[in-house]
């Protein structure tokens, strides 16, 4: 009797400490994100249970990747049922028979089945971690850590069970077929030892288990306790829809983002939830090409920045772990790592440590006056984002990388001045003139003269239009870009569509302006476009520009926009299609492979429609590049990089030109004028542009319904 209330009070003090330790990390991470800034949110509540329960219990973005997604799988469930298992062995260590549970035997063989599990999918992890060596994997003494505790913990299970069998003196069982080998092997051991390693199994086990959840918060798998919460929160918004900011707040000190605690408490959230499963910078455009730009590093020192600031803020948290900041005083992304990380197409990211670095103050106040863009993150870092939220799609717990860039853009432009001059020459020009190149706004429409015979009626013209064609700059003033609206003039002429479009009274969308940060532009473009469309009643906008089309039906409502149906090109081409009011009349002999523009298919789930066009064409073999649908690869313009240099790496564009010709087709087709405009460069500065056209998706149907006259609009 003594001995069993030794060993349960041990059991309090212990168990209690323990859960001790781990309420006090995770009530600091409460308290760092609590520094951030509070945010409306809409309740929702039937989207957020079915997005929970889908990809929380559904492991739907893990299952992505069948293997890994398969092995967390077994692991996720795998824990969920040995906690029952592990309640039921403390409980024998205390004394009792076990667990209440109807049908024991059952239950017993189901524990010992997914202990048996969860110990192959951990060897599956190392393997693919250290065997495979995964390039977005980590190879440190982090990840070895975690599965040395898995593997432990699952061990001290079969062993506790295993000699529990030999004191209690139990014949082998199928119902414990695991423990019962176990048993059998020691059966030359006697009673008092025994008895002996039984309670030290279980000491083991219940120790393990403790420091393991100690642990936990402290590493990257917090995300076991915050992404379930994090993907149930998320913002129901549509996807990629920046939050605008009120540019009027005679109170706000800055806007943008330039300290840690400007970020709202919901993206702080993003921090604790990344697994570092490394699934975003495996397929980001920047990263693969070789910009220093790594979507998960942006997430990790973001958060070890919040941890070791919030700390300091706090003074609440003496035995906070030592932040990678504190150990190499980490300035930049090739900092992160102790060793060598390879990342998509085999760019190597070498760790470097400068003088300076080396000899970094760890005190709470230079913690505190670190700067957030500079110290922590670097400039060249948040220009490299193309903003395609191929990241985003790709993360199994919801995180949220874009609107964060872009809010580090903001305060950059907004209140230090700092964008890239050829960025900021580009946002000049559309505030002077319109457009990105500075011609004349009294240009915009010139090229409608080059269209013989058929009427391009403007609004003031045609003031009983049904439909607004709005061009865009690009379709606008850029040559290419005006053979494809050319092109979907001369189908709308066809199909008898009741259109007009502003004319010179068009102005820029202001897409470019918001993701490189310059929200004043923006906000003065939208409500300038908004007032246009109210006083010409405009009720349904179509344009092909997927940039426009996103930043119009997602974003203008939230400025007033309203009762106003947007329309992507391809959206509306594939309803006159179906409809009989465009026949594909002609036959197309040409293999042609589709690119997907981020803004139409992540942005807008718009997939199908072109595919569908290319479909009903008779005599075309339609190809689907590796990279395709939702993980297809971005072309490289987006997020304001069109009217950027790339002087790092590889061209973005080159890389998904290449992607494109290894299908082998006859001719890359696409809905976005920007993806036209370096998927023709592409094609160019490979020297292939004479055996492999680039084409828009008007340009290829307008082929397919006039034959070769349709030639005469280009």
């Amino acid at each position: 009797m003594a001995w069993q209330w030794i060993q349960f009070l041990a059991f309090l003090l212990v168990t209690g400490y323990g859960l001790y330790l781990f309420g006090k990390v995770v009530y600091h991470r409460y308290l760092y994100i609590k520094l951030g800034k509070q945010v409306e949110m809409e309740r929702k509540l039937d989207e957020r249970f079915r997005t929970f329960v889908s990809q929380v219990f559904g492991q739907s973005k893990l299952l992505k990747d069948k293997k890994s997604g398969i092995m967390h799988v077994i692991i996720f469930y795998g824990f969920i049922i040995v906690q029952f298992g592990a309640l039921d062995i403390i409980v024998k260590g205390l004394g009792a028979n076990g667990l209440p549970v109807p049908g024991y035997h059952v239950f017993n063989l189901f524990q010992e089945v997914t202990v048996f599990l969860i110990l192959l999918a951990v060897g599956y992890a190392a393997y693919r971690r250290y065997g495979e060596k995964l390039p977005r994997l980590k190879r440190g003494k982090k990840p070895r850590i975690v599965i040395y505790f898995i593997f432990s913990l699952m061990l001290s299970v079969l062993l506790t069970l295993g000699f529990e069998r030999i004191v209690h003196e139990l014949s082998f069982s199928w119902y414990a077929p695991i423990s019962s080998v176990i048993a059998a092997t020691f059966t030359w051991v006697g009673e008092v030892t025994a008895h002996v390693l039984f309670y030290t199994f279980w000491w083991a086990h219940l120790l393990i288990l403790l420091a393991f959840l100690v642990y936990v918060p402290q590493s990257k798998h917090f995300h076991l306790f915050v992404a379930p919460i994090n993907i149930f929160l998320r913002r129901t918004e549509p996807v990629g829809q920046l939050r605008s900011l009120d540019l009027e707040d005679e109170d706000a000190e800055s806007f943008g983002v330039g300290k840690i605690e400007d970020f709202s408490q919901q993206q702080m959230l993003d921090f604790y939830s990344c697994v570092e499963c490394g699934r975003c910078t495996d397929v980001c455009p920047a990263s693969n090409t070789g910009k220093v730009l790594s979507p998960m590093h942006l997430i990790v020192k973001l958060r070890d920045h919040l941890t070791e600031k919030g700390a300091a803020i706090t003074s609440k948290s003496p035995w906070v772990p030592e932040s990678k900041y504190k150990q190499t005083g980490i300035h930049s992304v090739h900092d992160v790592h102790a060793e060598e990380v390879e990342w998509g197409q085999g760019t190597t990211i070498q760790p470097t440590m400068t003088l300076q670095q080396q000899m970094w103050s760890t005190s709470d106040q230079n913690v505190q006056e670190l700067s957030l863009v500079g110290d922590v993150m670097t400039e060249e870092e948040i220009w490299a984002c193309t903003t395609c939220r191929n990241c985003e799609d790709q993360c199994p717990v919801g995180n949220e990388h874009v609107d964060k860039i872009v809010d580090l853009r903001r305060y950059l432009l907004l209140m230090e001045g700092s964008v890239p001059h050829e960025g900021q020459r580009a946002m000049q020009n559309i505030e002077r003139q319109g457009n990105p190149w500075g011609i004349n706004r009294r240009d915009r429409a010139k090229w409608t003269e080059d269209i013989e015979g058929i009427p391009v009626p403007t609004v003031k013209e045609n003031p009983d239009f049904e439909i607004l064609y709005f061009v865009g700059s690009m379709g606008s003033y850029d040559n290419r870009s005006r053979k494809v609206s050319r092109a979907f003039v001369r189908l709308l002429n066809e199909a008898g569509v009741n259109f007009a479009i502003l004319g010179n009274e068009e102005k820029n969308s202001g897409d470019t302006p918001r993701r490189m940060g310059n929200e004043l532009l923006f906000q003065e473009l939208c409500m300038e476009n908004i007032a246009t469309f109210q006083k010409y009643n405009v009720k349904k906008i179509v344009t092909a520009c997927p940039h426009t089309f996103n930043t119009m039906k997602n974003e203008y409502p939230e400025f007033g926009l309203d009762g106003v149906e947007v329309l992507h090109h391809t959206e509306f081409l594939n309803q006159l299609v179906k409809e009989g009011r465009l026949t594909p009349t002609y036959e197309l002999n040409e293999r042609i492979t589709y690119h997907d523009s981020c803004y139409l298919g992540r942005y807008n789930n718009l997939y199908e429609q072109p595919r569908d066009i290319l479909r009903s064409i008779k005599g075309v073999e339609l190809l689907e590049m590796e990279r395709n649908r939702e993980n297809g690869m971005c072309c490289g313009a987006g997020g304001g990089m069109m009217w950027m240099e790339e002087t790092a790496g590889k061209r973005v564009n080159l890389a998904r030109t290449e992607q494109a010709l290894d299908v082998n087709p006859t001719m890359i087709s696409s809905a976005c004028p920007f993806c036209l405009t370096m998927l023709d460069d592409g094609t160019k500065a490979m020297e292939v542009e004479e055996r492999v056209k680039t084409k828009d998706i008007a340009e290829i149907l307008e082929q397919a319904v006039f034959g070769e006259s349709s030639k005469l609009t280009g």
